[in-house]
């Protein structure tokens, strides 16, 4: 059985339904929710199949999906499941703990060409369970695929940590950037945003 994300421990439903709505509001609002998936559908061919790990409400699969891709949104959280599954047709909803994903057993037997994390999801998993996340994401991926992942660093998971686990996963850093928009990443960068792919044999 998977341990509990931080997710899980350190958040409630209360915390969850507050999520909900408040990402409902911003779409009302006309809020830019999609910034993630435009990086995303810019390195992909079109008619891609994409990994939202972590989807939470949806907001980038759906995007995503909106733009022609085959899409499956996974989350551990299934009031975030739900509520992606309510407010956004088009993607599969799946819920599931990343650090034991198999998305086979869900019928999802055909890899992914690119997998998109956002939205901290890296923060939010389990202690000790980083390298596990990264090696069932790389199980999914088609050879030539890639793993785009962003998070902040002032989120208790660092960059040098980060680096550690993906190498350990069989994965290498392709590219890093401070910014979903490609802004040049530095040493004083306080976000992330990191290319993976297969490491070579």
């Amino acid at each position: 059985m998977a341990k509990p994300t931080k997710w899980e421990t350190d958040t409630s439903a209360e915390h969850s339904a507050w999520y909900i709505k408040r990402f409902r509001e911003l779409a009302e609002q006309g809020a830019d929710l999609g910034g993630e998936a435009r990086l995303v559908d810019a390195m992909v061919s079109p008619g891609s199949r994409v990994l939202d790990a972590g989807c939470g409400t949806g907001r980038v699969a759906a995007v995503l999906h909106q733009r022609g891709h085959a899409v499956v949104g996974v989350d551990a959280d299934p009031l975030l499941v739900q509520a992606a599954s309510e407010d956004h047709d088009g993607p599969t909803w799946i819920v599931a703990d990343l650090s034991e994903l198999d998305l086979a057993l869900q019928g999802e037997t055909e890899p992914f060409d690119a997998v998109v994390v956002a939205g901290n999801v890296m923060a939010f998993v389990a202690d000790g369970t980083e390298v596990d996340v990264l090696r069932r994401l790389a199980a999914h991926l088609a050879p030539d695929g890639f793993i785009v992942i962003g998070f902040g660093l002032d989120r208790g998971y660092s960059l040098a940590g980060f680096d550690t686990d993906v190498v350990a996963a069989g994965l290498a850093v392709e590219q890093r950037f401070a910014t979903w928009d490609l802004k040049p990443w530095h040493e004083e960068s306080t976000f992330a945003v990191s290319v993976l792919r297969h490491a070579p044999s």
